[in-house]
This record gives C-alpha cells, sequence and structure tokens, in this order.
C-alpha cells in the first residue's frame, strides 16, 4: 500500500464516519423490503450486493413482484440512479489516469453519502495516490457497513416489528441526507421542484411521476447554474 494512499483512506475515514452510521437504518429498511416482497434471504444477499443501491433496490421491486418485463425494471433503475451518472461527471478529475478497472470499482463504491461529504476535499487533492485513497476508503467503509446492515435486517427480518414507523427508515435516512446538501439556494430549488412534481404526479402508472420529478429536478439544476454563468458572460 502506498502511504499517500493509506493517509488519504485515514483522513476520508476520519471525516466521514461520524455520519456513516445515518445509513443503518436504511439498509435494514431495504432488507425488510426484500424479504417482504418474497425475496429469499440468498435472493436479498445477491441483490444487496450486486446493486447495492437502495433507491433502485425499492424502487425496482414492485416491477419484479408483478413480473414485468426485464426492459421495464432496467429503466426504472437507470432512471432511479440518473443521480450517480451526475456524481460521476463531476467526480472525474478525481479518477484521472487511474485503470478502468480501478475506475470501475469506484463507480460501483459510489455513494450518495461519501459524495455529499467529500467531494469539496477530492476535487481539492491534488495527490493522486492520497486522493484515491480519500474516495476508497470511506466508500469501502460504507459498502461493508451496508451489506453488515442489510445482512443484519434478513437475519432478523422475523423477529423485527412491522410497525408502521419502519416503512419511513429509508425516508428519513434520505431526508438527512438531502437536508446536508440543501445548504444553497440552487439545491433548495431543485428539492422543492422535484418534491413538489413527485407528489403532484404520485397517481401515474408505473411510477411515472418520479421519473418525471427526477427529470424536472435536473433541468432545473442545469437551469440555475447556467444563469449565472450568462450573467458574467
Amino acid at each position: 500500500m502506498n502511504p499517500d494512499f493509506i493517509a488519504g483512506a485515514r483522513e476520508g475515514l476520519k471525516s466521514y464516519l461520524p455520519v456513516s452510521f445515518g445509513i443503518v437504518p436504511w439498509a435494514i429498511a431495504t432488507a425488510i423490503a426484500m424479504r417482504s416482497a418474497g425475496f429469499s434471504f440468498t435472493d436479498s444477499a445477491i441483490m444487496s450486493v450486486l446493486v447495492y443501491g437502495a433507491t433502485a433496490q425499492i424502487g425496482t421491486l414492485p416491477l419484479i413482484v408483478a413480473q414485468a418485463s426485464l426492459v421495464s425494471v432496467f429503466a426504472t433503475a437507470l432512471v432511479l440512479n440518473l443521480r450517480f451518472f451526475i456524481f460521476g461527471a463531476t467526480l472525474s478529475p478525481v479518477f484521472k489516469g487511474q485503470s478502468r478497472w480501478q475506475r470501475l470499482l469506484a463507480g460501483h463504491l459510489m455513494s450518495d453519502g461519501v459524495v455529499a461529504s467529500l467531494t469539496g476535499r477530492l476535487l481539492a487533492q491534488a495527490q493522486p495516490a492520497r486522493r484515491m485513497g480519500l474516495y476508497l476508503g470511506p466508500s469501502s467503509w460504507n459498502w461493508l457497513l451496508w451489506q453488515a446492515s442489510t445482512v443484519a435486517g434478513l437475519l432478523f427480518y422475523e423477529s423485527i416489528p412491522r410497525s408502521a414507523s419502519l416503512n419511513y427508515l429509508s425516508t428519513i435516512a434520505l431526508l438527512v441526507l438531502i437536508a446536508s446538501l440543501s445548504r444553497q439556494l440552487q439545491m433548495v430549488a431543485v428539492v422543492v421542484c422535484s418534491a413538489l412534481l413527485a407528489i403532484w404526479l404520485r397517481h401515474l402508472p408505473y411510477r411515472l411521476g418520479l421519473f418525471a420529478a427526477i427529470v424536472a429536478g435536473i433541468a432545473c439544476g442545469y437551469l440555475l447554474d447556467r444563469l449565472p454563468r450568462r450573467r458574467r458572460g
């Protein structure tokens, strides 16, 4: 291990560790959702490892249960994960010069929490090895914590009370993350635009209202980002 890589990993873990445990209830709620949909322990664990995305896992469950076409399931997961295209574009300088396998691993390990917490540090870090450690350290920890929490939810599925509050654990975790990101007026506008449209179109079939809200949020953020540039121009 490169000393700079280890130093970066330690720095990333130290910064991300206090907020990382917010994903525990989210992972447990996702595990409960998979088992409630009829998935076996093995199927749920494999889906958690391969997909590694609560939004996509929970969002595609109704389609899988309804035996929708593979194209519909894939399209749903793709739209629900559109934010990772933006994350990847934002963090692309971080992985400059890295091998294809390193970039593929970084893409699989990418998570909302790490991106929200460490993007500024990652883009400001000029040393490549330290930069990769700063990303892969907390990202690997996040992956391990997610899988461990998912397994815990699967193992204790039968003994976990089926209270109504469990249905909102993942939503609460997302709201905490959104609140931490909404420090600028631009981000608040994107959140409000997406939320209002999602509520207004919630009765559309195949969760099309959610898709529309995601696209509208992306468009809103893009337009608000372009306005200051035009004014400067």
